[in-house]
């Protein structure tokens, strides 16, 4: 059991430390599966504590839902830029994507419960912060198809939207749909990953990974 602070800690860590509780446990459980008082005993500080960073259940909610999304929007112009050949920003760009995942595997489990429950305020922030990045992102596939690197019909929009679903739904629920094939769940989502990686490769360039150059 967490031993519970009588005082309120203070510094970056412990704000960092109700946001990963707040991270696993909304996307457990739900926003209204979720008390105040179930993320300050997770994190082992009293309700009044983590007020003080925090002014409602709100207030956090929109704080977790937010980092997820503002996280990529200074990552993908970074990632972007760090290279000019297609090859080189799909291979950069989906593969921070799979790792952002696997790192924290509620993070794709928040997304899902976001994208199911209150899908009008992720939208909202997806639309503010990240669809002028996605639209960039269709641009170079456009400029691939352009230069003949690039399948002639692939529709970008709907391949990145697939995209991002695939590797969100496979860290959320992958390891459960892998008793299909495994006899029971599994919580290893990195090989089914590494597969969807290499599908979204080869379906996008006319050269499959194994013989491009």
């Amino acid at each position: 059991m967490n031993r519970v602070s009588n005082h309120v800690e203070s510094g970056p860590d412990m704000r960092g430390r109700i946001t990963a509780a707040a991270i696993h446990l909304f996307g457990a459980y739900g926003f209204d599966g979720v008390s105040i008082q179930a993320i300050a005993d997770a994190v082992g500080i009293r309700k009044q504590s983590l007020l003080h960073y925090f002014p409602s259940k709100d207030a956090l909610h929109q704080h977790v839902v937010a980092s997820l999304v503002v996280y990529w929007k200074d990552e993908l112009p970074r990632l972007l830029a760090a290279t000019e050949s297609g090859y080189g920003r799909f291979d950069a760009t989906v593969t921070a994507l799979v790792e952002f995942f696997l790192e924290d595997p509620d993070r794709a489990r928040l997304t899902v419960r976001e994208m199911l429950d209150r899908p009008a305020m992720l939208a909202e922030m997806m639309r503010e912060h990240l669809s002028p990045w996605a639209r960039l992102i269709a641009d170079y596939i456009r400029l691939g198809q352009d230069s003949g690197i690039i399948r002639s019909d692939i529709r970008p929009e709907s391949y990145l939207i697939q995209v991002m679903l695939m590797i969100i739904a496979t860290t959320a629920l992958g390891p459960v749909a892998a008793a299909l094939v495994q006899g029971g769940a599994s919580d290893e989502a990195a090989p089914d990953l590494a597969e969807l990686v290499r599908i979204a490769h080869d379906s996008l360039f006319k050269k499959p990974r194994s013989v491009r150059t």
